[in-house]
């Protein structure tokens, strides 16, 4: 593990001879874009449907079992 810790900073102190002045700081080392679809309001399915298919619920949700004390 050492090994790997050394060749590390090494690697470390190669970026760190750099001139990145005037480099702005990435997420990652390729552009990245349209990575997340846009965020908008859909129609989902009717409570009746997704309710139908719960081993038990109730009018409000799903019947989730009380933790045993």
């Amino acid at each position: 593990m050492a090994r790997e810790l050394s060749a590390v900073l090494d690697h470390v102190a190669t970026i760190a001879e750099l001139d990145l002045e005037g480099v702005p700081p990435s997420t990652h080392v390729v552009e990245m874009t349209g990575a997340l679809r846009e965020d908008r309001p859909r129609p989902s399915l009717p409570r009746e449907v997704v309710l139908s298919q719960a081993p038990a619920a109730s009018d409000e949700g799903f019947l989730v079992p009380s933790p045993q004390a």
